[in-house]
């Protein structure tokens, strides 16, 4: 495929959004380097002649990052630094009629689930010999898998069936094949991804499988860490804890969004559960899986919360003392049963309610480090940055937990390995130490 002036077709992906959006990328990427097309990843020169960019639908800032950066090369293709624009992920997916017409220089606009019409447009076909094979995008010790696509759950507020559709879990074979091919590559950590990893199973083996591809997973060879990432908490399978605290492998964490703390909250949220049984089940994982650090989501100024459920809410948070937490404000989100809702919560009202949790959170996550001072704990090195290295315990995952603050004047540290660290100090959201003697 040539385009103006003789060029060598080079593309370039851009993703943004969340880790299954990379995982994506990650795929097309490898399957048009299979296909013998020049192929990069957020390159940082202009020098691709077409550009796909996988953007996100998720909440209205999301949305904007992803229009912004959709106009930024319809520009510069009007410029002539670039020839085709592709468009492709959630925001496409959910509204692509709308867009065709409001950005019509767009060459083309394609789904989440549209790889195959992706390569066609590159004249590519899909290679089924590169299933399980992925090039990396992030530092290659670690790698998200994603164990699922889609999700079935009603949630009020949440757009993801609409843009991701319903959930389609990957078969265990395949999964394993991938981290076996990871491995190879030198990944020592797996992120495990999905709308909703509970659910891993229900569709292929008519039960929830997330106890199983665990197990397996945990069998391979070379992988250190695996991690669990999106675990609904209506429904959990609670043998799936039996493994966690079996396998040394696998992380003594969790990622458990529980979007509130209030009852009334919970059941307009439509999320299948109360916060007595939300309390039940945390404390079940912290029996089961003892020591394990609990990262949960919150959303704040949801269509009918009143200052009664928020303080519910705080009291919750204050109770449940995570180690981890992050907070969005309501985004009122089309064709959503929520957005049928009054959005009744004014935009500084919620602005004030999520400040006041991230302090509520900073405080819990300040006693909870500080409990770590003077502690020795396995630390996997990330980065360097200027004369110090940066890791994370098992207790964390990239981008979003704690880092370690490495201080080793003494000893070169190497990227991609494990050292053993003390921690000297701590602050609401790192902990800094120096190799352990």
């Amino acid at each position: 495929m040539k385009t103006k002036g003789n060029k060598k077709t080079k593309v370039n992906i851009v993703t943004l959004g969340c880790s299954k959006n990379l995982v994506d990328s990650e795929v097309l990427l490898t399957q048009l380097r299979g296909n013998g097309i020049e192929a990069v990843h957020e390159s940082k020169e202009d020098d691709a002649s077409v550009v796909v960019i996988n953007t996100c639908g998720f909440i209205d800032n999301a949305k904007q990052e992803s229009i912004d950066t959709i106009l930024r090369y319809v520009d510069a293709k009007e410029e002539g630094i670039v020839d085709k624009v592709y468009v492709t992920g959630c925001l496409s997916q959910r509204y692509k009629d709308d867009l065709e017409k409001e950005i019509p220089d767009v060459d083309a606009w394609f789904g989440t689930r549209d790889l195959s019409r992706i390569l066609k447009v590159f004249k590519a076909d899909y290679k089924h010999e590169l299933v399980g094979e992925r090039i990396l995008t992030n530092p290659s010790h670690y790698a998200y898998l994603k164990i699922s696509e889609g999700c079935d759950r009603p949630c009020s507020f949440c757009a993801i069936p609409l843009m991701r559709g319903g959930h389609i879990s990957r078969p265990m074979e395949e999964l394993v094949l991938e981290a076996k091919n990871l491995a190879k590559n030198g990944v020592k950590e797996l992120l495990l991804i999905a709308q909703d990893s509970t659910y891993y199973g229900l569709d292929l083996y008519k039960k929830r499988n997330l106890a199983e591809l665990l197990q397996r997973l945990s069998d391979v060879e070379g992988i250190d860490w695996i991690r669990l990432h999106y675990a609904f908490p209506a429904g959990f399978p609670m043998d799936a804890l039996q493994v966690m605290a079996e396998r040394s492998n696998i992380c003594k964490y969790i990622d458990i969004p529980l979007q509130h703390g209030s009852t009334r909250m919970l059941q307009l949220m439509r999320r299948g559960i109360t916060r007595e049984k939300t309390e039940q089940l945390l404390q079940t994982i912290r029996e089961k899986v003892p020591g394990i650090a609990i990262r949960t989501t919150m959303i704040a100024g949801h269509p009918g919360e009143t200052e009664a459920d928020y303080h519910d809410l705080l009291n919750f948070i204050e109770k449940s003392r995570f180690d981890r937490l992050g907070v969005f404000g309501y985004s009122h989100e089309e064709n959503t049963h929520s957005h049928s809702m009054p959005d009744d919560v004014a935009d500084d009202v919620k602005q004030q309610r999520v400040d006041e949790i991230m302090e509520l959170q900073q405080g819990i996550s300040l006693e909870l480090n500080q409990q770590k001072i003077g502690k020795i704990y396995k630390v996997l090195v990330d980065r360097k940055e200027g004369g110090e290295f940066i890791g994370r315990t098992e207790f964390d995952s990239p981008e979003v937990d704690n880092e370690v603050i490495i201080h080793s004047p003494e000893n070169y540290l190497r990227v991609g390995d494990f050292v053993t660290v003390k921690i000297k100090s701590a602050t609401e959201f790192d902990l800094t130490g120096s190799i352990a003697d």
